[in-house]
């Protein structure tokens, strides 16, 4: 019970009305003071009317008057003349006096509450307006005994009063709570614990009904973290199974390229100029397929491996990645260029730099093909503070805002009809290795920036 919502705010609300009700208690007390004198003073005002009738009163009966008042004696001041009306013997002096004319709200409930926790019984001088303006001023003696077992007696009964609220407020609100709040959070809580047991289950998706603005929203917000989780799921089942094709497909292949590498080696003794020229481009492609195959494969058990970092020419192995692109270019207007410093060693796995390099001219020249028009594609690098920065740009389009969302995401990612969004996911996670950075740099109408950032380290 206490542990829960709503037995909490039963509690919290039982105290915070409590503590209203002590609030109020204290100038009510007050209050029921001040009622009391001035009530002394009206009943003294009124025996004091048969003296004034009759100035011969018998002892016995001013006696029975100063009683009926509650009061010792009774002084009117009339005709700015002060006159001892009515009188009785006192037990003792007058210990202080109250004056109810010009008293503010604050000195009534400092008094009231200074003489309830005073327990010994005084004679008090008391002061006011006579009513309806019958002198300029009443004064009566009395004890405060009295008066202070009628405050203690009040105050209970609005204490007891404000319990009974308390109790009552607290359990309206407590089922209020339950049935707007409590009620709706679990099932909330319901809908997830039965989603935990199947996400990949559409149907046990939370479907938001409640009406409290605030339970909507978290209700809105789970239903899209479900979708999400939901469709995640999904795709990585889907991409598991696609990953068992991609790996069988890649061993049957690596087994088809390390055939065409015997064949090579023939073609590479053949007396033919051109034979001869193009042969170790061949060789180098059908080696990086053989590698790749390989690489597929691993990942497929794994993640990519681990770079094995050498000490390269940049220049060299961005020439190579510009030649090969060159030959898918054909008779299109796309231009290729570099702007590489001939003498720049960058320390990485040339493998997988030239697979990220690849990758990212690739979409390039894709990117611009698609537009039917001119373009450029450029490679440039430079050395910055402790890192290396090579940039690839070109001229084309742009990436659309759905790529540029999900760019780095395998599936989801692609710009182009068609494509998979694996190489740019491929890229990223081969740069991470490196201990470096892949990321968009600009992606406009005027054309896209690429920039990988690879820590120097300590140069051999």
């Amino acid at each position: 019970m206490l542990n829960s919502l709503s037995g909490r705010f039963l509690i919290l609300t039982t105290i915070f009305v409590m503590l209203a009700e002590v609030l109020i208690f204290v100038p009510s007390v007050a209050r029921f003071r001040e009622d009391y004198l001035l009530a002394r003073l009206e009943r003294a005002q009124i025996a004091s009317l048969a003296l004034l009738a009759d100035d011969m009163i018998s002892p016995e009966l001013e006696a029975e008057l100063l009683d009926n008042a509650g009061v010792y004696n009774v002084v009117l001041r009339r005709d700015e003349m002060r006159q001892l009306v009515l009188s009785s013997p006192m037990p003792e002096e007058t210990s202080y006096s109250v004056d109810l004319r010009d008293a503010s709200a604050w000195q009534l409930i400092r008094d009231a509450m200074y003489r309830l926790s005073e327990p010994e019984a005084h004679m008090v001088r008391v002061i006011g307006h006579p009513f309806r303006d019958a002198g300029q001023l009443i004064e009566v003696t009395l004890e405060t005994g009295g008066l202070r077992m009628a405050m203690i007696d009040y105050g209970l009964r609005v204490l007891l009063l404000s319990a009974v609220i308390s109790i009552i407020t607290a359990g309206l609100l407590f089922l209020a709570v339950r049935v707007l709040l409590v009620k709706p959070i679990k099932g909330v809580v319901g809908h997830m614990q039965s989603y935990a047991m199947a996400p990949e289950d559409a149907r046990r998706v939370i479907q938001p009904s409640a009406g409290v603005r605030e339970l909507r929203e978290a209700e809105d917000s789970l239903l899209s973290l479900q979708t999400q989780l939901t469709q995640a799921l999904k795709q990585k089942e889907r991409l598991a199974q696609l990953g068992g094709a991609v790996a069988r497909v890649s061993h049957d292949l690596r087994n088809i390229l390390t055939s065409a590498q015997l064949f090579t080696d023939r073609i590479e003794m053949s007396e033919d100029p051109t034979v001869k020229r193009m042969a170790p481009k061949l060789v180098n492609s059908i080696t990086r397929a053989v590698s790749l195959c390989e690489s597929t494969l691993a990942f497929g058990r794994a993640e990519e491996p681990a770079p094995t970092l050498t000490l390269f020419n940049l220049g060299s192995l961005t020439g190579e990645v510009l030649e090969a692109e060159r030959l898918a270019i054909g008779d299109s207007e796309i231009s290729l260029s570099e702007d590489v410093p001939a003498s720049l060693m960058l320390r990485g796995d040339p493998e997988q730099i030239f697979r990220v390099l690849s990758n990212l001219v690739r979409n390039a020249r894709q990117a611009i093909a698609a537009t039917q028009r001119p373009g450029e594609i450029n490679i440039s690098a430079r050395v910055e503070d402790d890192q290396w920065v090579v940039c690839v740009s070109d001229t084309g389009p742009g990436l659309p805002a759905k790529a540029r969302e999900h760019l780095f995401q395998p599936f989801q990612g692609g710009a182009r009809k068609g494509g998979t969004g694996l190489g740019l996911a491929i890229a990223v996670e081969l740069i991470r290795g490196h201990g470096g950075c892949l990321e968009l740099e600009r992606s406009d109408e005027s054309g896209t920036v690429f920039r990988i950032s690879l820590p120097m380290g300590e140069r051999e």
